[in-house]
Parts: C-alpha cells; sequence; structure tokens
C-alpha cells in the first residue's frame, strides 16, 4: 500500500512539473488563438483595436532616469527635492504635491495628540477632582478644544507659522528674498489664505494658502492643510493643561474668556518664536535666531507654558473651599488610570509626529518616549514605596504622564540611553516637586500641573542642552560650507544632513564645550517670563472685572451643577 502511495506521487509530481513546463513555453511564445465562432447576425464588424506602441527606450534620456530616481530618494529620505530649487535653475521634480506614507503618518498622527485632550486629558484630569466637578473638567476640554479651533483657524496658524514679511526685505536689484528673526508672524494665512488678508508678497518663496501642497518651511512631503491640524491639536492640549491648576473653583464662563486672551498674549508668541521659521528662539533651522536653543515637540511651548501659567492663575484665583481641612481624594482611580494610558499612547504623535515625516529622527524620537515613559512610569511609584510604604495606581499614572513631558523636548536629539537618563529624572524630580515641595509651600495645585508640567517640562529642555547628539539627529552636524540662510533654504533646499543654523552643530559638539545648555536656559527663562507675567495680566484683568469664581454655595454644590445644570452620575 505504501509503495502504490509512494508511486502516485511520484506520478503527480512529475505531471506538475511537465505541465509548468508546458506553461513557461506558451508564456514565453503564445499559441495562436483560434477564431471565435461567427455572431448569428453581426449588425457590423468592429474595428481592430489598435495595437499599444512600445515603450522606446532610446528616448528615455539618462538624466531623465537619474532625476526619477532622485526623486524617490528625495522622498523617501525626506529631504528637500529638485521642485524646491527652480529658482535656482534646477529641474523641476517630477514629483507632485504631498507623499502618501508621510501625510499618512502625520494624519494618524493629528488623530493621536487630539486624541490626548479628548478624551484622555478630560479622562485622566475628571477621575482626579471629586465627583461633583467631573463633568466641568470634561466640558472645560471640550469647550477649549472648539475655542482654539476657531481661533487657530481665524489667525493662531499665521500669528505661529507665517513668516512676518514685516520684517523681512527684498533687494531692488537683485530681487533677493531676505527673511529675519522675528517675534510673530502675519496675516497672510488668516481663515487658512482664503482672505483679502491673503495679500501678494514680491518673490515670496512661500505657498499663500494652506492647502495639500507642502510648505517647504516645516515639511517636504506633508501638505500644509494637515499640518495646519496637527499643529492645531498642539495648540488645544496647551491650554487644556491649565486646567489641573485651577480645577474645582473657576467658572466656566471665566475661564473661556481667560484661555481665548492667553493665547494671543502667551501661546501663539512662544510658539512662534520657538517653532516658526523665523523665530527668535528657533536654533535648528533660523540662523538668525537670537537664542540658538530648541525644542522638538513641546517642552517649553507646551508644558513649561501652561505649567507655570497654571501655577500663577491658581494662586491669583485662591485655594479651594476647605483646602488644608478637607481630604480631596480622587473620585475615580479607573478614569485616571484609562486618561494616563490613552495619554500614553497618544504622545507617540505628539513626540514622533512633530518630525513630520515617517523618518529616522521620528522612529528615534518614538524609542526614547518609550524608554523614558516607561523607566518614569516605574521609578515613580518605586519611590512612593520606599518613602511611604505604598505603590499607588496614581503614582503610576503620574510617573508615565511626567516621563512623557520631560522626554518631550528632546526625544528628536537624544540617544536611547538620553532616554533612560531623562526617564529616571522624570521619575524623581516632579515625584519630590508634588509631593514635598507643594506641602511646604502650600499652593493649591489642584492636579499638579506645576509639579508635573512646569518642572518636568524644565528638566526636559534642561537635558536637552546636555544630552543632544547629532549622531541621532543629523541636523545638529555638518554646518554647511557657505553659511545659508532661511532664504535659501526655502529657495534652494539644503543638502541631507546639514544644518540651516551653522551655529548648532559646534553648540552639540562635546570638543567645543557643549555650550547648548546655555541655549537652553534662555528659552527656558523666557518661557516662565512671559508664562507668568501674561497670565498674571489677564488673570487680574478678569478677576477685577467679571470675577473668578463661583460663589461659595456653588462650588460646595459642585460645578457639574452650578455651570452646567447636570449631574456626572446619577445613581
Amino acid at each position: 500500500m505504501i509503495k502504490r502511495l509512494s508511486s502516485i506521487v511520484r506520478w503527480s509530481v512529475c505531471g506538475l512539473v511537465l505541465t509548468l513546463g508546458s506553461y513557461q513555453v506558451n508564456a514565453q511564445t503564445p499559441a495562436p488563438v483560434a477564431a471565435p465562432a461567427p455572431a448569428a447576425a453581426p449588425a457590423a464588424a468592429p474595428a481592430p483595436a489598435a495595437a499599444p506602441a512600445p515603450l522606446d527606450l532610446t528616448k528615455v534620456s539618462l538624466d531623465t532616469l537619474n532625476a526619477r530616481v532622485s526623486d524617490l530618494e528625495s522622498y523617501v529620505n525626506n529631504v528637500a527635492t529638485a521642485a524646491d530649487g527652480d529658482a535656482t535653475g534646477k529641474t523641476p521634480t517630477n514629483l507632485s504635491g504631498s507623499g502618501p506614507g508621510h501625510n499618512g503618518w502625520m494624519m494618524t498622527s493629528t488623530a493621536l495628540v487630539l486624541m490626548m485632550t479628548l478624551p484622555g486629558l478630560a479622562l485622566f484630569y475628571g477621575g482626579l477632582v471629586r465627583r461633583k466637578n467631573v463633568l466641568s473638567v470634561c466640558a472645560q476640554c471640550f469647550a477649549i478644544t472648539g475655542l482654539v479651533t476657531i481661533l487657530w483657524y481665524l489667525c493662531g496658524y499665521g500669528l505661529v507659522f507665517g513668516i512676518n514679511h514685516g520684517w523681512s526685505t527684498v533687494d531692488p536689484k537683485t530681487g533677493a528674498y531676505t527673511i529675519a528673526a522675528s517675534p510673530l508672524g502675519d496675516l497672510q494665512y488668516a481663515c487658512m489664505g482664503f482672505t483679502s488678508l491673503n495679500k501678494s508678497y514680491t518673490n515670496d518663496p512661500q505657498p499663500q494658502q494652506v492647502t495639500s501642497a507642502p510648505n517647504g518651511c516645516y515639511g517636504y512631503w506633508v501638505g500644509q492643510n494637515v499640518y495646519f491640524c496637527f499643529q492645531l491639536t498642539f495648540a488645544i492640549i496647551t491650554p487644556a493643561l491649565i486646567v489641573g491648576g485651577i480645577a474645582e473653583r473657576m467658572k466656566f464662563s471665566a475661564l473661556c474668556l481667560f484661555i481665548g486672551a492667553w493665547m494671543f498674549i502667551v501661546y501663539f508668541p512662544l510658539a512662534h518664536n520657538v517653532w516658526g521659521a523665523d523665530g527668535f528662539f528657533n536654533g535648528v533651522w533660523n540662523s538668525n535666531a537670537i537664542f540658538n536653543g530648541m525644542d522638538f515637540a513641546g517642552g517649553t511651548v507646551v508644558h513649561m507654558s501652561s505649567g507655570y501659567s497654571g501655577l500663577v492663575l491658581a494662586l491669583i484665583v485662591g485655594k479651594r473651599l476647605g483646602w488644608g481641612k478637607t481630604h480631596f481624594a480622587p473620585h475615580s482611580t479607573v478614569l485616571t488610570f484609562i486618561g494616563a494610558c490613552l495619554l500614553w499612547v497618544g504622545w507617540y504623535g505628539f513626540n514622533a509626529g512633530s518630525a513630520v515625516a515617517a523618518d529616522v529622527i521620528s522612529a528615534n524620537a518614538f524609542t526614547t518616549t518609550t524608554l523614558a515613559t516607561a523607566i518614569a512610569s516605574f521609578v515613580w511609584p518605586t519611590m512612593e514605596y520606599f518613602l511611604k510604604g505604598k505603590a499607588t495606581v496614581v503614582g503610576f499614572c503620574s510617573g508615565a504622564v511626567a516621563g512623557l513631558v520631560v522626554i518631550t523636548p528632546a526625544c528628536g536629539y537624544v540617544t536611547p540611553m538620553g532616554g533612560v537618563i531623562i526617564g529616571v529624572i522624570a521619575g524623581t524630580i516632579p515625584f519630590i516637586t508634588t509631593t514635598y515641595l507643594k506641602p511646604l509651600l502650600g499652593y493649591d495645585d489642584a492636579l499638579d500641573v506645576f509639579g508635573v508640567h512646569a518642572i518636568g517640562g524644565t528638566c526636559g529642555a534642561l537635558a536637552t542642552g546636555f544630552l543632544a547628539s547629532g549622531t541621532i539627529n543629523t541636523n545638529l552636524q555638518n554646518p554647511p560650507s557657505v553659511k545659508e540662510d532661511l532664504a535659501n533654504h526655502i529657495l534652494g533646499g539644503v543638502p541631507g544632513g546639514s544644518a540651516m543654523n551653522p551655529k548648532m552643530p559646534f553648540l552639540c559638539d562635546w570638543a567645543h564645550g557643549h555650550l547648548l545648555y546655555i541655549e537652553q536656559l534662555k528659552i527656558i527663562a523666557f518661557t516662565i517670563l512671559i508664562s507668568c507675567i501674561g497670565t498674571a495680566i489677564i488673570g487680574y484683568a478678569l478677576k477685577f472685572t467679571i470675577g473668578l469664581r463661583p460663589t461659595a454655595e456653588q462650588e460646595e454644590a459642585g460645578l457639574d451643577v452650578s455651570d452646567h445644570g447636570e449631574e456626572g452620575y446619577i445613581l
């Protein structure tokens, strides 16, 4: 029986080989097709289809093939293409518009960052407050999302990422366009550029409307409308973090007015100077920067600004009723846990997405974010265990958020070892601040926005000054042989591996003293000043006009009922 089966298998294999061989011969030399049977009574014989013309390889020049390969390499490596050099006489690129891969990653990152606010931050903060105020936190996060979106569309995006043409010059003889550092953008992108404010500037290299075409100042292969939405989510979560400082005791109407003014006085100027192509503090890409610092994903712009503003506003509003007498315990640690997990996942869009491409820098930011967050989430509760005898779930959540905060400004500039070091820092210094400094000084920072975000963001910005490495981010090494300014960058492109600002490679080089930390201290100081002074001006103005707090009876009843007429839980 076995022999018979073996014989059958051998003959089957031989038949299959013969069949495949016959198929290969037929594929190489097609057999003539038999003529089909004529139709019963054809109305008219169809005209024979014209044979496609064969590709004439003799007409495809080597230059064309090289150009197409160069375009493909530019897209894969996320560097400038010949399209950025049309004004210099280079051959236009064969690739038009934004790239699908990079665009896809940035749209995903945008959704992830929005998830950080809704529902991540809303649940994280909502679980930490008392049950009578859980809806007020959710409403505040939702209101900020809508309000900031309106402001961003009307003028915010242009004020942050537009180039201030009032500070720029055009040479009347050569027509050369020189862009100087400026404190704020302009209104060319008001309503995404589709308004009468959208003027036509002489020799202006920027696109004047926010469309799917890339803006070479910020990304070669990402549509500017996608970048618009991505940065919008940053503008949303930043003021939402301030809610943690004044939770459970500030009127909803007063908070909305405060956030609207705060965006113009603090966020827009700070974000432009740190991230804007012609910002005063954009040390990586602006050779005219007065402070040569850097912030990869928002240690200063997002966390320091919100953290210090949250503390100042909390001091102006005053302490919660019963502070020091009543135990303000979280009403739902489960909600806080879910919110912290959503923040961690969403933060990959926040940090890795700040590379504005799915490239090697994005991959490194993804890796360092993971290491720092995981380590900090373990170090914080470990310190709790040894100093207090218990490792709490809130401690795990707080450690994770602290790790995310501290790694944010550094994630695209440091090695994995740098991420590990930052994770240890994040699990210790913010823990000490929230556990010991807060009771010592007696301020009522309801949800520790100062201890985690202000102190964490400061630690991260300073750590970037010591740990940034040109081996990780090539924009920090190999200065151009000829100093190129921002106009040259936009018009002619910059070779991969070159820094826009020739000072940056030396600031990050240990052989030259690694003096980047000095520049970081400068932008840290500016961030603290503009955040504290701006918040104080707005806070006191509202306090002496419409008032900041609800009545004592309303606060005792809870903001859910007094501000929104709803209850979070009806049991």
